[in-house]
């Protein structure tokens, strides 16, 4: 039988545009600070490990995204699982992806530790502008088994304008969703929360946002990283 219980950590950050080495430091300094307080599950924002912004007018080769990618497993991850397994704590983390066995592809990517190790990556499937300006589409969803039953990978986008992606994480038992998300000022309230507050009533499911804070380049990030889950109420949600 699953565990009922579970101490989750939902991170807002201001990452440091660009600047791997800083964030990196705050990351496992974040880790640390959870796990002393019981976390047993700490979730970073979206590309937290080099924040976000595009300079749309950089060539794709030389931007920032590209230049920082790491392969996962890669020296950043190496880190971040040595320190996982030591804490003994599950982490999911946003950063740029290079693909392996083609180095001009960068994905958006969650890594996703377990208190074994690196357990891979999640690639974000949908892409809204300006991703697409440095970022190639993953093309299939993550499912991690753990003593709390199945949890479903999410990222941004994803979540706020394609329901299959959280009701196929239900169809296949997940009660926890997790969606590691850059969602700025400039969209409004509205789309992030009542998205999430519809699918969280309608699939009974819980879902723990992490989001990027302050300014980045050009946006400014909301914040407000949350957990929120079905009340006992009637099609009710609350916020923990």
């Amino acid at each position: 039988m699953y565990k009922d219980i579970i101490t989750l950590s939902v991170v807002k950050c201001n990452a440091v545009w660009g600047n791997k080495e800083a964030n990196l430091n705050r990351i496992k300094g974040y880790m640390e600070a959870a796990a002393k307080k019981g976390s047993n599950f700490v979730i970073f924002p979206e590309m937290s490990l080099t924040s976000y912004d595009d300079i749309a007018s950089t060539p794709k080769a030389e931007k920032m995204q590209t230049r920082l990618a790491e392969t996962i497993p890669g020296p950043s991850t190496d880190e971040i699982e040595t320190l996982a397994k030591k804490l003994g704590i599950y982490v999911v983390l946003g950063m740029p992806e290079r693909d392996k066995d083609d180095a001009g592809k960068i994905y958006n990517s969650l890594a996703v530790f377990t208190p074994e190790g690196l357990y891979g990556s999640y690639r974000k499937m949908h892409l809204p502008a300006p991703e697409p300006n440095w970022a190639v589409r993953g093309d299939k969803p993550m499912l991690i088994d753990t003593p709390w039953g199945p949890i479903g990978m999410a990222i941004c986008y994803d979540s706020y304008c394609f329901p299959e992606m959280i009701r196929y994480y239900a169809a296949k038992g997940a009660r926890l969703y997790i969606n590691s998300t850059a969602y700025a000022h400039c969209h409004g309230p509205s789309l992030a929360r009542t998205n999430l507050e519809a699918n969280c009533i309608t699939n009974g499911i819980f879902i723990a946002s992490a989001n990027l804070c302050g300014l980045d380049v050009d946006n400014y990030f909301w914040g407000g990283s949350s957990i929120m889950g079905p009340a006992r109420e009637t099609w009710q949600v609350h916020y923990y």
